[in-house]
């Protein structure tokens, strides 16, 4: 390693020049830092350093520091509310893609029983690191089909954990039994939970609080490195994965008042060392090994991607839409980053050839290759293939929902309000039932309901008692006059904001319990304010 500094400063300029060109004509940079990695490679003649156990463990704090900024995003409280997506979803997809590809390749392919079930257990997992990139920077991450794929990604990522077990236990050195390992697990799972979040958030508080207070910049990013690196380590000595201890971690800070500043900080470390896991994964291509099997690795490819696709969509149409559940199907179609840890615990316990390792690894860093270019384009291909959905009308998935608010209308002034909700990252569901309206809203994968939200059932179905804020921006005042009754009738306890355009509209709401916003005066106070704030203009 004498020559360490020459290829730091080589992958730097490598990876920058590539990127400012890949990003001319609209290329992820995901694919420069890869191209990277083998471009290092074969110029410094580093083949023997692609499996170096230091480099995997620096490339794979880029997943901690990503898996950090999504538990900045998901509280407690929002996965709460996010149980479906996670643990019934999640587990549904693993499952089932695990099942068919076991099949596929037992039954079709005839490799041997061992192989079939860690190229299943494999191929089942997605990749956080470019899909979770993706959404979080595009907000995609908001959206329906957004949640519901960081959801599964979320529950794929505890499942590595289990899957390592059984591997352990398919090895002729497991001495335990399958129910010691898993008591072990379950153990030591709830001790890092509780530790985390009895004494972990105490600790976290107290750093962040007075590194704050002491206003210098330093001393805060200090805090943070500590706060991710121990929640990793902590996780990793007690047997999981270092990124779910980081996860805990920003799902922890996420409920205090420092989450916006932490994440703002926290943005260079994530995007430097992600940008080093990509470069050592192009380290592992052999590009001799691909050209000669090019055929082989895009067949398997293209069947994995179809399989997962369809698998997911199916899985998932039972509860959304046809959008929301193809865009979420095609986003997590790739295989992800941790079935290199697979392949890698597999073969050198014995239970996979090093050929088949060999070809499956190349099958995933093809498919994180391919990934970045097309799940920019997932909204233009559903769009391709949209057929007439039927109105969104049962509400059965809104689960316990909290502190949301129920926007109801969706024709001009309600699209404004999505577009500042969106901005404000809050939580919101749409109520209309002009089926134009609801199809323009499913269009930009808003979640949307058709429905009278006059009607007591309609009320019930999105737990407005339970919600933060209703705005109404129906132009009917009958309609309004009518929803702000039922509301009223179902529960006081909610802020009613109503839009009108009139005094008249205004006096026939003035006996209601509301807050009226006049379109009209608003405008006018507007257009002053943005005089004052105008700057003079000289002759």
């Amino acid at each position: 390693m004498e020559f360490a500094l020459l290829y730091i400063v080589a992958a730097l300029g490598i990876s920058t020049v590539l990127n400012l060109l890949l990003k001319r004509i609209g290329v992820s940079p995901i694919i420069g830092y890869i191209l990277t990695g083998t471009i290092m490679v074969y110029s410094f003649d580093l083949r023997e350093m692609h499996n170096n156990h230091t480099l995997e463990h620096i490339g794979e704090f880029g997943i901690v520091f990503l898996m950090f900024s999504i538990g900045l995003e998901i509280s407690f409280t929002k996965m709460n509310t996010m149980k479906t997506e996670i643990f019934l979803n999640g587990f549904m997809q693993v499952a089932f893609t695990s099942l068919v590809i076991f099949s596929f390749s037992y039954y079709l392919f005839g490799l041997e029983s061992n192989s079939s079930t860690i190229l299943a257990l494999a191929f089942s997992l997605s990749s956080t690191a470019v899909v979770l990139s993706y959404l979080k920077s595009s907000k995609e991450i908001y959206s329906p089909y957004g949640q519901r794929a960081t959801g599964i990604l979320i529950f794929q990522d505890m499942a590595v954990i289990p899957i390592l077990i059984f591997l352990g236990f398919l090895t002729s050195e497991a001495n335990q039994s399958i129910f010691v390992i898993l008591k072990d697990t379950i153990i030591s799972a709830v001790i890092v939970i509780a530790f985390m979040l009895i004494v972990g958030k105490r600790i976290m508080s107290w750093l962040l609080h007075f590194s704050a207070s002491s206003e210098v910049d330093e001393l805060f990013m200090g805090s943070v490195l500590f706060i991710v690196i121990s929640a990793s380590l902590l996780a990793s000595y007690m047997g999981f994965t270092y990124s779910l201890g980081a996860f805990v971690a920003g799902m922890i800070i996420a409920e205090t008042k420092y989450h916006h500043k932490v994440e703002l900080d926290i943005a260079p470390f994530k995007d430097i060392l992600l940008g080093t896991f990509f470069i050592i994964v192009g380290m592992k291509i052999d590009v001799m090994f691909f050209l000669n099997n090019i055929g082989t690795i895009i067949g398997i490819f293209i069947l994995v991607l179809l399989l997962k696709t369809f698998i997911i969509y199916v899985l998932l149409r039972f509860s959304s839409v046809h959008s929301t559940s193809l865009k979420t199907a095609l986003a997590l179609s790739q295989v992800g980053e941790f079935s290199f840890v697979i392949f890698a615990v597999a073969s050198s316990d014995g239970l996979l050839e090093t050929y088949l390792e060999s070809m499956f690894v190349l099958v995933v860093i093809f498919s994180m290759i391919i990934t970045p270019f097309f799940i920019t384009r997932i909204t233009k291909i559903v769009e391709y293939f949209r057929k007439d959905e039927e109105m969104p009308v049962d509400m059965s998935n809104l689960g316990n929902r909290k502190n949301h608010v129920v926007l109801c209308g969706f024709s001009t002034v309600g699209k404004h309000a999505s577009v500042n909700l969106d901005e404000l990252n809050a939580s919101y569901v749409i109520i209309d039932n002009n089926p134009k309206h609801v199809q323009e809203a499913m269009a930009e994968d808003k979640e949307v309901y058709l429905g009278d939200m006059s009607r007591r059932s309609i009320l019930e179905a999105l737990h407005v008692e339970k919600a933060a804020a209703v705005i109404v921006t129906l132009d009917n005042i009958d309609k309004k006059r009518a929803v702000c009754e039922a509301v009223l009738k179902h529960t006081k306890n909610v802020n009613l904001i109503v839009k009108v355009g009139s005094e008249e509209d205004k006096e026939n709401l003035s006996d209601l319990d509301i807050t009226v916003v006049d379109a009209k005066f608003e405008v006018g106070k507007i257009l002053v304010e943005r005089m004052i704030s105008c700057k003079l203009k000289y002759n």
